[in-house]
């Protein structure tokens, strides 16, 4: 296979995987909200499952293009919550820590394909599932990592504001004036910065995972 062919086999089918992340995100951050007493995410359609309500389309051609994206933003209502900022981290915390727990799933899911099942499936099924589990796995540590930099619409710019309210309204304008360029910034040269922590995570979930299976 050509290495056109095979980039564009691997796009293919990291396009599962993203689906898979942004609803994880999107979901898990709704169904706390919810749970705390939020109906907002309930009212938008935002507690569902389906892909189609979470995904923002430049956000999915990102994380395609630079590894990274987002998903459309979830309007909450933090008036709603009885214990106020404590309640209003859990939110936020909810969409990078449901990424780092399908992550770990998508880790063990591909070690047991890796152990169990390459002399069982025919080679080109065995290819699609262990790379689609791949891209499970590292996507969803990639976007836990970056939705925890203190940018707007990540997670990490919510907890900075509601662990440091002091601090972010100083800073919070200059972010929002210059949140364009210090994302073209991370994509083009902080992805090296920033896949130190995914690699750390990612190694860290394969030890584990080859516990578990003996290897």
């Amino acid at each position: 296979m050509s290495s056109f062919r095979m980039q564009l086999l691997y796009l293919i089918l990291k396009i599962p995987a993203i689906l898979i992340a942004f609803t994880a995100q999107g979901y898990a951050k709704a169904l706390v909200a919810d749970k705390l007493g939020d109906k907002t995410p309930r009212f938008q359609g935002r507690l569902t499952l389906n892909p189609a309500a979470h995904i923002d389309l430049i956000g999915f051609i990102m994380i395609l293009i630079a590894g990274f994206g987002w998903t459309k933003p979830l309007n909450t209502n933090p008036s709603a919550y009885k214990r106020g900022y404590k309640d209003a981290i859990k939110v936020s915390i909810a969409a990078p820590l449901a990424n780092l727990f399908v992550g770990f799933i998508g880790m063990i899911l591909l070690v047991f394909t890796s152990k169990f099942l390459s002399s069982i499936l025919p080679e080109t099924i065995f290819f699609i599932l262990f790379y689609m589990l791949k891209f499970i796995t590292s996507i969803n540590i990639s976007l836990f990592v970056f939705n925890l930099l203190p940018l707007p619409g990540l997670a990490g710019f919510e907890i900075f504001r509601d662990i440091w309210p002091k601090t972010f309204y100083k800073v919070s304008d200059k972010i929002y004036q210059y949140q364009f360029l210090i994302l073209i910034l991370i994509i083009f040269a902080g992805g090296t910065i920033l896949s130190i922590p995914v690699n750390l995570i990612y190694n860290f979930f394969y030890t584990i995972a080859k516990l578990i299976f003996g290897m």
